[in-house]
Protein backbone atom coordinates (compact mmCIF):
# COMPACT_ATOMS: atom_id res chain seq x y z
CA UNK A 1 0.00 0.00 0.00
CA UNK A 2 1.25 3.48 -0.87
CA UNK A 3 1.88 5.82 2.05
CA UNK A 4 -0.07 8.99 2.67
CA UNK A 5 3.01 11.16 2.07
CA UNK A 6 3.67 9.45 -1.27
CA UNK A 7 0.06 10.04 -2.36
CA UNK A 8 0.37 13.73 -1.46
CA UNK A 9 3.57 13.98 -3.49
CA UNK A 10 1.87 12.30 -6.45
CA UNK A 11 -1.08 14.65 -6.16
CA UNK A 12 1.21 17.69 -6.25
CA UNK A 13 2.97 16.31 -9.32
CA UNK A 14 -0.36 15.58 -11.03
CA UNK A 15 -1.66 19.08 -10.28
CA UNK A 16 1.50 20.58 -11.78
CA UNK A 17 1.19 18.36 -14.87
CA UNK A 18 -2.48 19.30 -15.25
CA UNK A 19 -1.71 23.02 -15.03
CA UNK A 20 1.06 22.73 -17.63
CA UNK A 21 -1.12 20.72 -20.03
CA UNK A 22 -4.00 23.15 -19.62
CA UNK A 23 -1.76 26.15 -20.32
CA UNK A 24 -0.33 24.53 -23.46
CA UNK A 25 -3.74 23.53 -24.81
CA UNK A 26 -5.17 26.93 -23.93
CA UNK A 27 -2.48 28.70 -25.97
CA UNK A 28 -3.22 26.44 -28.95
CA UNK A 29 -6.98 26.98 -28.71
CA UNK A 30 -6.59 30.77 -28.42
CA UNK A 31 -4.37 30.79 -31.51
CA UNK A 32 -6.95 28.72 -33.41
CA UNK A 33 -9.80 31.01 -32.35
CA UNK A 34 -7.84 34.10 -33.43
CA UNK A 35 -7.04 32.51 -36.79
CA UNK A 36 -10.70 31.65 -37.40
CA UNK A 37 -11.86 35.10 -36.33
CA UNK A 38 -9.45 36.70 -38.81
CA UNK A 39 -10.38 34.26 -41.56
CA UNK A 40 -14.11 34.90 -41.18
CA UNK A 41 -13.72 38.56 -40.13
CA UNK A 42 -15.51 38.03 -36.85
CA UNK A 43 -15.47 40.41 -33.91
CA UNK A 44 -16.06 39.67 -30.27
CA UNK A 45 -19.56 41.12 -30.74
CA UNK A 46 -20.27 38.39 -33.29
CA UNK A 47 -18.99 35.64 -31.03
CA UNK A 48 -20.02 36.66 -27.52
CA UNK A 49 -23.62 37.06 -26.38
CA UNK A 50 -24.88 40.57 -25.80
CA UNK A 51 -24.51 41.70 -22.23
CA UNK A 52 -27.74 41.97 -20.36
CA UNK A 53 -28.61 45.57 -19.76
CA UNK A 54 -28.77 46.68 -16.19
CA UNK A 55 -32.23 46.92 -14.79
CA UNK A 56 -33.29 50.49 -14.42
CA UNK A 57 -34.06 51.49 -10.90
CA UNK A 58 -37.70 52.20 -10.37
CA UNK A 59 -38.18 55.93 -10.47
CA UNK A 60 -39.55 57.53 -7.39
CA UNK A 61 -42.72 59.49 -7.81
CA UNK A 62 -42.79 63.25 -7.41
CA UNK A 63 -42.70 64.83 -3.98
CA UNK A 64 -46.16 64.76 -2.51
CA UNK A 65 -45.89 67.00 0.54
CA UNK A 66 -44.22 70.40 1.09
CA UNK A 67 -43.51 72.38 4.25
CA UNK A 68 -44.80 75.93 3.61
CA UNK A 69 -42.29 77.43 6.06
CA UNK A 70 -39.02 75.86 4.90
CA UNK A 71 -40.06 74.57 1.48
CA UNK A 72 -38.83 71.08 2.42
CA UNK A 73 -40.34 68.27 0.38
CA UNK A 74 -41.36 64.76 1.43
CA UNK A 75 -42.22 61.99 -1.01
CA UNK A 76 -44.70 60.27 1.25
CA UNK A 77 -42.42 57.27 1.66
CA UNK A 78 -40.63 56.36 4.84
CA UNK A 79 -40.97 58.05 8.19
CA UNK A 80 -42.83 61.37 8.08
CA UNK A 81 -40.71 64.47 8.77
CA UNK A 82 -41.08 66.39 12.01
CA UNK A 83 -42.84 69.31 10.37
CA UNK A 84 -45.64 66.96 9.31
CA UNK A 85 -46.04 64.87 12.47
CA UNK A 86 -49.42 65.22 14.12
CA UNK A 87 -50.81 67.38 11.30
CA UNK A 88 -53.30 66.72 8.53
CA UNK A 89 -51.24 65.53 5.55
CA UNK A 90 -53.72 66.67 2.93
CA UNK A 91 -53.08 70.31 3.87
CA UNK A 92 -49.44 69.94 2.78
CA UNK A 93 -50.05 67.86 -0.33
CA UNK A 94 -48.68 69.25 -3.60
CA UNK A 95 -49.60 68.20 -7.13
CA UNK A 96 -46.90 66.50 -9.17
CA UNK A 97 -44.04 68.07 -7.29
CA UNK A 98 -44.72 71.53 -8.76
CA UNK A 99 -45.21 73.15 -5.38
CA UNK A 100 -48.87 74.01 -5.92
CA UNK A 101 -51.16 72.76 -3.20
CA UNK A 102 -54.03 70.53 -4.20
CA UNK A 103 -56.57 71.50 -1.57
CA UNK A 104 -56.67 74.94 -0.04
Amino acid sequence: MVSYQELLRQRLQLEADIAAARAAERRAVIAQIRRLMCEYRLTTRDVLPARASRRARPQQGPELYQDPVSGALWSGRGRPPRWLQGKERDLYRVSGGSGETVSE
